[in-house]
């Protein structure tokens, strides 16, 4: 009867145990909070902002904000104008990119997304010389070609390298050229030759044509977004 009575007294006391031990480790969790800010700005004025230097046909930047300023509103876009049937258009320098974040970031690759029509007749290059066509530019590297990757870029690939920028957005190329403001097509604009260097620079070109075969079917839209992918492999140490 003694021996049940201590068994009994063990297990119950191996029973406070646990449920002390229990209390124990709820008291290891925690809750912590931390603010976060960030802006919506004006295309022209991100990090990684998008700069234009052709016109379109209509004798604006072909790289244009859609809409108004209004930050609810506005949105890039890049207006071709009117093309025929087996008719080839090529805009070396369609739009530009400028990092000015305070790394170095590598354009990985693009992809087009179709709407409308369904149909992609677009060729894409990023190069160094925005007066030059790509096929005559060394430093250019086929992007798109109508529908398809054609060197099969991908999220760890490195089509081009910009060198880190300086924050400021009336400049690039360090602080040598100057972006000008263009009221009609509410963008910052370069009329600016000197090619970018991969890898050097803080800017580079896209180059993009527009191929419509024989067949091209006149009574419809054509339209859709170009994502542009980038990665940076760096961090800075700051002590």
């Amino acid at each position: 009867m003694c021996d049940g009575m201590r068994l009994d007294k063990r297990l119950i006391l191996i029973g406070v145990m646990l449920v002390v031990l229990s209390m124990t480790m709820a008291t290891q969790y925690a809750i912590t909070k931390t603010g976060y800010t960030f802006a919506i700005v004006h295309p022209s004025n991100a990090d990684i902002r998008f700069i234009g230097q052709d016109n379109s046909s209509d004798n604006i930047r072909l790289l244009r904000v859609n809409g108004t300023n209004a930050s609810n509103s506005m949105r890039l876009e890049l207006a071709f104008g009117n093309i025929s049937a087996q008719q080839n258009k090529t805009y070396t320098a369609a739009f530009g990119i400028v990092n000015e974040e305070a790394y170095a970031l590598n354009i990985t690759h693009i992809n087009v997304s179709v709407d409308g029509s369904g149909v992609d007749y677009l060729h894409i290059w990023v190069h160094g010389d925005p007066n030059s066509t790509a096929e005559n530019d060394a430093t250019s590297v086929y992007l798109w070609n109508q529908g398809s990757n054609p060197l099969g870029l991908t999220a760890s690939s490195s089509a081009w390298l910009l060198n880190a920028g300086d924050a400021d957005r009336t400049t690039f190329d360090g602080s040598i050229a100057s972006t000008l403001w263009d009221d009609r097509a509410h963008v910052q604009w370069a009329n600016y030759t000197v090619a970018a260097v991969n890898g050097t620079d803080d800017y580079c070109w896209f180059q993009i044509s527009i191929s419509a075969p024989s067949d091209a079917d006149s009574s419809l839209t054509y339209n859709g977004q170009i994502w542009v992918h980038f990665r940076t492999d760096t961090t800075t140490d700051v002590k």
